[in-house]
């Protein structure tokens, strides 16, 4: 990946990560006061029998559950069948996932990333290893989970990673993310229950279905969105918001 290219996509969202402050609420939302308030992102496919599309998200699970409504619960307890994403119970599936992210003919980050933002990405993540003790919970450690491991297991083998699968790492580890590391997302909690539930499984994708479009994006469809004004909003978020996704919504409305 050009160089030019990688600058951007990585120096927007490290630069300014330590000095996020936390949401005073610890990032929860308000629970709603009825189910009738909650969006179910349930469909319903009326055959016989009837089948459902449920649109997930990629958080810990327990952020999310107490605002999934009643109604899509029921759907997933009635389904004889259930498919995701991915497999991600499949070890193939994660294995691959990790080799996809990985740049070609051995290349490393420090190949194909101007020196300087190659240095203040080690000296980010020098900084995020040193916080992650104190950044555990009790919980974690109880579940035999150590900074160590669990740094090697977020940001591991990194230097070897396209520049576009580090700055989606780079996102990720934050204190709140980190604390909540060891619950499973949404999709990998409801694929469990699933198979403790003896349903049938399956996948709509494939690994390569996922990496290939992020991998092939070329340098005009990577930088389009990283115009001053664009890059300027991406960096309030880094600075504000309790990850990039979550503050999108709210960046757009002001």
């Amino acid at each position: 990946m050009h160089a030019a290219l990688a600058g951007p996509l990585l120096a927007a969202l490290f630069a300014t990560a330590r000095a996020r402050p936390q949401p005073p609420d610890g990032g929860q939302c308000r629970l709603p006061g009825s189910q009738r308030e909650l969006n179910s992102f349930l469909w319903t496919i009326r055959r016989d029998p009837p089948a459902y599309l449920f649109g997930t998200i990629h958080v810990p699970y327990t952020r999310v559950w107490d605002f999934i409504p009643d109604n899509s619960k029921a759907a997933f307890q009635a389904s004889a069948r259930v498919y995701f994403e991915l497999d991600l119970t499949d070890p193939y599936t994660i294995s691959a996932l990790a080799s996809c992210q990985l740049l070609p003919h051995g290349e490393n980050l420090q190949d194909v990333l101007p020196q300087d933002l190659y240095w203040r990405l080690k000296r980010h993540l020098d900084y995020v290893k040193l916080m992650m003790p104190s950044w555990m919970t009790p919980a974690q450690r109880g579940k035999g989970l150590y900074a160590d491991y669990l740094f090697n297991a977020i940001a591991g083998n990194w230097e070897r990673k396209r520049p576009v699968w580090v700055m989606l790492m780079v996102n990720s580890l934050t204190e709140t993310d980190v604390r909540s590391r060891g619950v499973p997302v949404l999709d990998l909690y409801l694929a469990q229950q699933a198979e403790k539930m003896k349903k049938s499984t399956g996948a709509v994708e494939r690994v390569e279905e996922q990496c290939h479009p992020l991998n092939g994006l070329n340098f005009s469809q990577l930088s389009r969105p990283y115009t001053v004004d664009s890059t300027r909003e991406a960096l309030w978020m880094v600075e504000h918001c309790d990850g990039v996704s979550l503050c999108l919504s709210l960046s757009q409305k002001n």
